[in-house]
């Protein structure tokens, strides 16, 4: 099915409970799920039949030609009996058909959802503004899209068809014994409300405990995947003892949580089946004085006998049934809550073509604070002419490098505007405004996978030519062939097998084959050696002429040659010339450059 389809169903507005949620999402499924269903029925029903031929076998040897098939016409005893068998054998024939059925339909319906629902909770975590990011663990997003959402594929694979043959078989069993024995048939349902009360109590009392399960999941993976990103800093600091200890802590508290949990969910069988055992010994002792008495038939009996296992004990799965779907529940409500969770930056619709876009970047009177925070852009304003190259300079904290997530629309303007060759960027299509914008950070993100893949990564159809010419530009092409599988070679997690100055050149490559019209480098150069950055510097030369380029820097020296450089000092500019002129002016630049170079 269409992916967009697929999303589009997603309601912002959801019911309370998290089954209604589920239904609501899997709307799409409903052939899929009325499928399974069917089959899930008609397998108990054709399961239920053979203690029927069973009381109508031992009607034949009891009754012979007065048993009910003779009053069909059939007085023959042996016809009656292989009459029997040949129904035997359709309907366990039967049975086994949509046994397989069912099984194949759940279990496909429960892969498809997963998919589809890990898949659209990706997508709307990609949309997501950056500050989502920020305030929460990536364990306990990876918790979500993985552990909740499998948890739910586990109940859909069994649970689900547990409960609607548990449901038939009560229905069922509950009106055959009503037609053949009414007087008898109170017995057997009598248990029913109380169970029914049972689950719905324990139900209940599970899901606040299941809910804690899931938290404890989440902390306890949060934990872990920040630990392997800061594998090198705990093996410098010599933490590992202190790490593992503290990881035994959230470990400790999923287990004490699974314990809360798993000791009542426990309970939950042991009960059921006092109360089942009640049910089967008064159809045992009272159906049996009315065989005996005449009132009702042995075959009605024997039947009912038979069907009375049939309808109670499954109930004590009914136990494990409902710890897999309370689990599901508090696994659904973690994923629905994440779908839910709205997109606060929202898609302009005045499309940006890369070729026609001249470049021109204008900052208007623009205010913007993070969260619970004082303002970072206070009142800035600045021109980016169409073609030039303009650099930000200022103290750590002066608000450079988020003036770079508000013109990428990271984050949102609160107050003033951006606009690019006279567009507001909020009337702008998200995905081409960024597309028109390359981004070369000081903290290089490498996927794992080959240099070429991630050379290619803005531009996945670029050809091997286009690539290396990238690369060359870049000066990345040479230290790339001295690697062991040149351009196939695996860069590792995060690009970890290079060096700070390969990671780097191999980002500018990126940018170059992405060839957008507006550059931004934030401290492309801060973080590698003398040489390495000189290369740079020449690569930076070659992809910055005829661009629109930003270039925040802290080493004054490679911003030297802009068209024009501004100071940022606690998110206002105050300062703004060429190079020469700002040392003219003696003032905050001035400063920054001597001591860099070493003049005072």
């Amino acid at each position: 099915m269409p992916r967009q389809r697929v999303h589009s169903r997603i309601d912002r507005s959801p019911p309370k409970l998290p089954l209604q949620r589920l239904l609501q999402y899997g709307r799409a499924y409903r052939t899929q799920i009325w499928q399974a269903t069917l089959c899930s029925i008609l397998n108990k029903f054709f399961d239920l039949a053979p203690p029927v031929l069973i009381g109508i076998a031992v009607d034949v040897v009891v009754q012979q030609q007065n048993s009910l098939l003779s009053k069909l016409g059939i007085t023959d005893v042996f016809e009656q009996l292989v009459i029997l068998s040949l129904l035997t054998v359709v309907i366990w024939v039967l049975e086994s058909t949509f046994e397989y059925a069912y099984a194949r339909l759940w279990r496909n319906l429960a892969q498809t959802i997963q998919h589809d629902l890990r898949l659209d909770a990706y997508r709307h975590i990609q949309e997501l503004e950056l500050e989502y990011f920020e305030a929460r663990s990536t364990g306990g997003l990876l918790a979500i899209l993985n552990d909740d959402i499998n948890q739910l594929e586990r109940f859909l694979d069994f649970g689900a068809n547990d409960l609607l043959q548990v449901a038939t078989t009560v229905i069922l069993i509950g009106g055959a014994f009503f037609v053949m024995a009414p007087s008898v048939a109170w017995m057997a349902m009598l248990p029913m409300p109380f169970i029914l009360w049972g689950s719905i109590a324990f139900q209940k009392l599970l899901a606040p405990k299941y809910a804690d399960v899931r938290e404890k999941v989440s902390l306890l993976s949060a934990r872990l995947t920040n630990n392997l990103g800061g594998i090198m800093t705990i093996k410098s600091f010599t933490t590992e003892v202190y790490e593992v200890d503290r990881l035994a802590e959230e470990s400790e508290a999923y287990r004490r949580s699974n314990r809360k949990a798993i000791a009542l969910s426990a309970a939950f069988v042991p009960l059921i089946r006092m109360i089942i055992l009640a049910g089967f010994i008064a159809i045992l002792l009272y159906g049996g004085l009315e065989a005996t008495r005449g009132r009702i038939s042995v075959g009605t009996y024997s039947v009912m006998v038979f069907l009375i296992q049939r309808l109670l004990w499954p109930l004590t799965r009914l136990g494990e049934t409902l710890d897999q779907y309370q689990r599901a529940m508090a696994s659904t409500t973690r994923v629905m809550n994440l779908l839910d969770t709205p997109i606060a930056i929202h898609s302009g619709h005045i499309p940006l073509f890369p070729g026609a876009v001249r470049g021109e970047v204008n900052i208007r009177d623009i205010t913007f604070a993070y969260r619970d925070r004082a303002p970072v852009v206070e009142h800035l304003s600045l021109q980016i002419p169409a073609g030039q190259t303009i650099a930000i300079v200022g103290s750590t904290g002066s608000g450079k490098s988020t003036l770079v997530k508000l013109l990428l629309r990271l984050y949102e303007v609160q107050s003033g505007e951006i606009t690019l060759d006279n567009i507001d960027i909020r009337d702008l299509q998200l995905g081409d405004l960024r597309r028109a914008i390359g981004l070369v950070s000081q903290d290089v993100f490498l996927f794992h996978g080959t240099v070429r893949e991630n050379i290619a990564y803005g531009n996945p159809t670029a050809t091997d030519r286009e690539i290396i010419r990238a690369a060359q530009i870049a000066e990345a092409h040479d230290f790339i062939l001295q690697l062991p599988q040149g351009y196939d070679t695996i860069v590792g997690e995060r690009g970890q097998k290079l060096s700070g100055g390969q990671r780097q050149r191999i980002a500018i490559a990126r940018a170059v084959l992405k060839d957008p019209p507006i550059l931004i480098l934030d401290e492309a150069t801060s973080a590698v050696d003398n040489e390495t950055e000189a290369a740079i510097q020449r690569s930076l030369e070659k992809i910055t002429a005829n661009r629109t380029t930003i270039a925040i820097a802290h080493r004054l020296s490679t911003i030297r040659n802009a068209d024009r450089i501004y100071v940022m000092e606690h998110g206002r500019i105050v300062e703004h010339g060429r190079h020469e002129q700002l040392l003219d002016a003696q003032g905050i630049y001035a400063n920054l450059w001597r001591v860099q170079m070493g003049l005072r």
